[in-house]
């Protein structure tokens, strides 16, 4: 497991929470790897009482199991649970990804595109966790320029289990379009273009049911759920 730096004011629960959640998308704790409160608390130098508030607010979003009286384990990647996440972030982001178009400053869209440099660089090099840092900020930014950051933070913990996915698919799929593609929707944005940046929009976002085969095969059968019938 990564263990991260605590950050100045961030409690216990957060921290561990932060940390955990780190991991379980960047696979530092596995699909199906058992957790012991004992164990995490001593990595982080926690009591077990944060840690185990860290673990049921996971439980509550479906990324833990929690046994009482076990160790708890991590939740396998269950892909009804991903498209669920996949569509509350299409409804949301492709339309402020519209209002970004009608309300971004010539400062913001240098930023974005700025980013995507950056984004295509560390690609070049397989810079693969930078890369994941670099996308995340990509969406952010596109949500800011809608003046809507704080729906972006709310966002964030309902999508997960989307997240996980996408990290997977950074290093997994071979002819990797992510990079590509948010080079196009900042190119929509640039040009104003909001029906365009809200069908390639829709396109990225939907990548990870093309993406689903080749992670079944690149990772362990064991990390998934069993496809539907």
């Amino acid at each position: 497991m990564n263990v991260l730096a605590r950050e100045a004011r961030e409690t216990g629960r957060d921290y561990a929470l932060r940390v955990l959640t780190h991991n379980i998308i960047h696979l530092g704790l596995a699909p199906g790897q058992k957790m012991s409160e004992n164990e995490l608390a001593a990595q982080l130098g926690l009591s077990r009482t944060p840690v185990r508030e860290a673990l049921m607010a996971l439980a509550k979003v479906r990324l833990v199991q929690v046994h009482p009286q076990r160790c708890s384990t991590v939740s396998l990647i269950d892909y009804n649970l991903v498209e669920e996440a996949r569509f509350l972030r299409g409804v949301l982001e492709c339309a402020v990804a519209e209002l970004a178009c009608a309300q971004a400053s010539p400062g913001e869209v240098q930023e974005l595109t700025q980013n995507v440099v950056l984004q295509e660089y560390c690609l070049s090099r397989g810079a693969s966790e930078k890369l994941w840092t670099l996308d995340n900020e990509f969406h952010r930014l596109i949500f800011l320029m809608a003046r809507k950051e704080q729906t972006f933070r709310m966002l964030e913990g309902f999508t997960i289990h989307f997240d996980r996915v996408r990290n997977m698919s950074l290093s997994a799929v071979r002819d990797n379009k992510t990079v590509a593609d948010h080079r196009a929707i900042a190119q929509a944005i640039s040009a104003r273009d909001a029906p365009l940046a809200r069908r390639l929009l829709e396109t990225h976002l939907s990548r990870y049911k093309v993406d689903e085969q080749a992670l079944r095969e690149r990772y362990p059968a064991a990390y998934f759920c069993a496809s539907p019938s």
